[in-house]
């Protein structure tokens, strides 16, 4: 695996360890200003102001992850997308409820400014039942060989 590859899929990490230990100012510093974000609440556009206001008071929080099927893509030299599927759970901000498993399918855009790659782009889906395998998963459930 190139090294530049090995960077970006540690800066995913690290992003979200970020959100798992609640550590905002991390997150922050790896986000460009303003980021874009899509999932299931939709698409917005959100500054470093904004993305702080979600991650320490939003309803919901990320108790652990776990990534797998991570590719990485250069479409051009300071340009890097991850695809990858990431079971995490979540669970409501401060009431003890015991977390909920999800399985998502996962982009993160990365653009490289100087030496420093910066997330521009975010997205987020949840996966359908059988969707959250990988290929030689679904294809073992199929029969397939």
């Amino acid at each position: 695996m190139p090294s530049t590859d090995r960077t970006l899929i540690a800066m995913e990490r690290k992003f979200w360890q970020s959100m798992v230990d609640e550590d905002t100012d991390t997150a922050l510093a790896m986000l460009s200003e303003p980021s874009l974000m899509v999932s299931a609440h939709g698409a917005m556009q959100f500054s470093h102001d904004q993305y702080r206001q979600m991650a320490e008071h939003g309803d919901m929080v990320i108790k652990s992850f776990e990534f797998s099927d991570m590719q990485v893509m250069y479409p051009s030299e300071d340009t890097a997308v991850l695809t990858y599927r990431v079971r995490q759970e979540v669970a409501h901000r401060g009431d003890g409820a015991k977390p909920v498993a999800q399985e998502m399918a996962d982009s993160t855009v990365w653009v490289r400014k100087g030496d420093e790659w910066r997330c521009v782009m975010h997205t987020e889906t949840e996966c359908n039942e059988g969707q959250g395998k990988s290929a030689a998963a679904r294809k073992t459930a199929a029969g397939e060989h």
